[in-house]
């Protein structure tokens, strides 16, 4: 039961840490600019996309 549940635990805390740190990012942005700015989400979804095709081109 634990080996199936670890993998998955470990996934979970990883993109929850990512989620953090964009999250810590659009606050100090926010806090120094009072300004957001969504292209900051562009801007990750591509490098998830070129994470993800790197990774793929790869195997």
């Amino acid at each position: 039961m634990a080996a199936k549940f670890l993998p998955y635990l470990l996934a979970g805390i990883s993109v929850g840490g990512q989620y953090a740190l964009i999250a810590i990012g659009y606050t100090m942005v926010y806090g120094i600019l009072r300004l957001i700015n969504f292209a900051h989400g562009d801007i990750f979804t591509v490098a998830g996309f070129l994470m993800v095709y790197a990774t793929a081109s790869f195997r």
